[in-house]
């Protein structure tokens, strides 16, 4: 498993919340705070996107596909020199008015399909889905706030088929969904990763190195294993010193260091998300006892191990 698809495995939508709005000028849509990742296409006709704060506008094609990362608000809009008021805003896994309020019934063409004009003539798909912890931020801290990937890209067919499907209500219609918008996601950034502009991680650029990429998946693959810089080496078939120097010259940093980053990466989101003990969970992702992972834990995130997790058991975050 390459570190994409270790990142992307965790970045993973459950209850996505999708739209389709029919639209005609003025029409604006707002992400209220606290949705950390969106994917917008207009499916047909054009828009923008307004990150809020001081960033500039971004203008979408009819096709193009844009990912949206970040907590703080945006909108998308035909014009973003006006003040539109949103059609409605999206929240985490709900919709309201701009006033807060339900969303009327008299908007509704359809299961998830909204119009401000019935024959409006621009056609907004829209995905949103919580993400959080430690492993997925490893790879949304390294995207711009807004990337577009142009509609000659392979989402193409994706778009389609979504389009076909996002006002059916079939058995397991939300898990079809879910998974749509993970492929969606997947395709535009491994195409956005490949374009000229962008600005891909480290770690992305040295996928395509015999060595280095071997380590990687070795290490996102199998983070329990006892891994030392010598180990890792010979599982790649080179030398130890030119394992760490191919590894540190395109990924950044020693191997170990990027090990112990990923370990417990995976400890705390282990943590957050289940009961298993400390021990476990130090036993899971390579640690041989409790305290070791302790020391780590603690001189990387500040904290205890221990004090990671109360937030997410503690009656109040149920």
């Amino acid at each position: 498993m390459d570190p994409l698809a270790s990142l992307l495995y965790e970045v993973r939508s459950e209850g996505a919340l999708f739209s389709r709005n029919i639209l005609a000028p003025p029409w604006s849509v707002a992400f209220a705070d606290g949705t950390p990742l969106a994917v917008v296409t207009p499916l047909r006709g054009s828009g923008w996107i307004v990150p809020g704060g001081d960033a500039e506008p971004v203008a979408l094609g009819p096709g193009d596909v844009a990912v949206v990362t970040g907590k703080t608000p945006f909108s998308v809009t035909d014009d973003p020199s006006a003040s539109t008021a949103p059609f409605y805003v999206i929240h985490p896994g709900r919709c309201t008015t701009a006033n807060g309020e339900d969303v009327s019934e008299d908007v509704l063409l359809g299961l998830r399909t909204c119009a401000n004009a019935p024959g409006g003539t621009t056609v907004l798909l829209t995905g949103s889905y919580q993400v959080d912890g430690r492993v997925s931020a490893r790879l949304l801290d390294v995207l711009p706030r807004v990337l577009v990937v142009p509609q000659e890209g392979r989402a193409r067919p994706i778009l389609e088929l979504t389009d076909s499907e996002i006002s059916r209500d079939d058995p397991g219609q939300q898990a079809v969904l879910d998974r749509l918008l993970d492929l969606l996601l997947l395709s535009t950034l491994r195409e956005w990763f490949a374009r000229p502009e962008a600005d891909p991680p480290a770690w992305y650029r040295a996928l395509g190195d015999p060595v280095a990429g071997r380590a990687l998946r070795l290490i996102h693959d199998r983070p329990a294993r006892p891994w030392t810089v010598t180990t890792l080496a010979e599982a790649t078939g080179v030398s130890r010193a030119t394992l760490a120097r191919r590894f540190g010259d395109l990924v950044g940093e020693p191997p170990m260091t990027y090990l112990t980053g990923w370990r417990l990466a995976l400890a705390a989101d282990l943590l957050a998300r289940t009961d298993a003990t400390v021990d476990a969970v130090a036993r899971q992702v390579g640690y041989r006892t409790a305290f070791g992972l302790s020391v780590a834990f603690k001189r990387v995130y500040g904290t205890r191990p221990s004090d990671h997790r109360a937030p997410a058991v503690s009656p109040a975050g149920r």
